[in-house]
């Protein structure tokens, strides 16, 4: 007879739960799967295509934000001495890090979303659910972009340093 004090049982029911887990969801335990698995869908290779091509950009921006940054990092505390244009170049790769990487997660359905309520219907009415909203959300881009050339076309402004407009 062996002198250990826990169960054998014990030692799993103190592991942390994983995400296969239906215990570990909140609002539902039964709740069913919606969605779409990303590694086998089908689509037209253009759009798999760009979505890599995505993909590879933010890791090259993300490089280039990294040393960017640190470069000046190293430049401020050992020379005394920082350059003047890569604060503004790390703004901009920010911003087109957000918004590519934005991109990507909704080519990937990698958005979070609440779905509390889609759960519940049934999975035809879901799906006609995750239409509408693909078309509004189409929509609001539409206008974004719309608006977004007016303000460019209209703007004369360029960047402080690097004059970028």
């Amino acid at each position: 007879m062996t002198s250990s004090s826990t169960p054998p049982n014990a030692e799993s029911s103190l592991r942390a739960p994983t995400i296969e887990d239906p215990s570990v969801y909140l609002d539902d335990p039964n709740r069913k799967l919606l969605e779409i698995d990303t590694e086998t869908r089908q689509g037209p290779a253009l759009f798999r295509w760009l979505t890599l091509g995505m993909e590879y950009l933010i890791g090259a921006i993300l490089v280039a934000l990294i040393v960017a940054v640190s470069s000046n990092v190293v430049g401020r505390s050992l020379f005394n001495h920082s350059l003047p244009w890569v604060d503004e170049l790390a703004r901009m790769l920010f911003i087109w890090l957000v918004f590519i990487g934005a991109a990507a997660a909704f080519a990937r359905y990698e958005h979070i979303a609440v779905d509390a309520l889609v759960r519940r219907l049934p999975l035809r009415l879901a799906h006609m659910l995750y239409c509408l909203q693909h078309l509004i959300i189409t929509g609001l881009m539409l206008v974004m972009v719309f608006g977004g050339y007016q303000v460019l076309s209209r703007s004369s402004g360029r960047s402080a340093i690097m004059g970028v407009p």
